[in-house]
């Protein structure tokens, strides 16, 4: 697990500001930075699904890139293709450049947003680890047909930052989240770590699984 910052919100977002943003790209995607857009609850599975997990993670979090690697595969083909999950998927950045990550995949249009994250968390060894971290960002979000200058004015959005860093804060009261990744199962039960695809399905036992 790794665990939360727990830096002021602005502080937060200020600390991050000066990773540098640069490297041009072509035709540019539609963004979309309403704040009702990025803070709406990103689903995978239907909505008459007994059992809700909301799994809070982090795009530069080792762990849950692991789970997603790992027993994410699993859960989506056994439980949330099946009907028997539906699973929510809530930002918790750890660090500035996982913030971005978190506003780049929500700013896009809602059915691009699980493909981003499934790049980002499946490459992020690659984006994390580079030179500059943040043009390789920029890179990825090339992928999505998102320009430089969108991907720039993207970043400069205070408010839509403080959105995503006000989401963590908010588990961390609510759940008393500090870690990712952690899931909350019905809003009953919190979880916490990369669990293997059999020790979750054990947890779920309790929910009717």
């Amino acid at each position: 697990m790794t665990n939360f910052p727990t830096l002021p919100r602005r502080q937060f977002i200020a600390a991050s500001a000066a990773l540098s943003l640069s490297t041009a790209l072509p035709a540019s995607a539609a963004l979309i930075s309403d704040l009702d857009h990025i803070t709406k609850a990103r689903v995978l599975g239907s909505v008459d699904a007994p059992v809700r997990l909301t799994e809070f993670y982090s795009m530069t979090c080792g762990h849950c890139a692991a789970f997603h690697t790992g027993t994410f595969p699993l859960l989506k083909e056994r439980l949330i293709d099946t009907g028997k999950v539906a699973l929510e998927m809530a930002p918790f950045p750890l660090d500035g450049l996982a913030l971005r990550a978190h506003a780049l995949a929500r700013a896009l249009p809602a059915n691009r947003y699980f493909a981003m994250v499934k790049t980002l968390l499946e490459q992020q060894s690659e984006w994390v680890r580079a030179p500059d971290p943040l043009q390789a960002l920029i890179k990825y979000g090339r992928l999505a047909g998102v320009s430089e200058a969108d991907f720039n004015q993207l970043m400069r959005n205070r408010p839509l930052l403080e959105a995503l860093v006000g989401m963590a804060q908010s588990a961390q009261e609510k759940w008393q989240i500090n870690s990712t990744p952690s899931f909350v199962i019905n809003d009953k039960k919190v979880l916490s770590g990369n669990m293997r695809y059999e020790k979750l399905l054990s947890e779920l036992g309790a929910f009717g699984i």
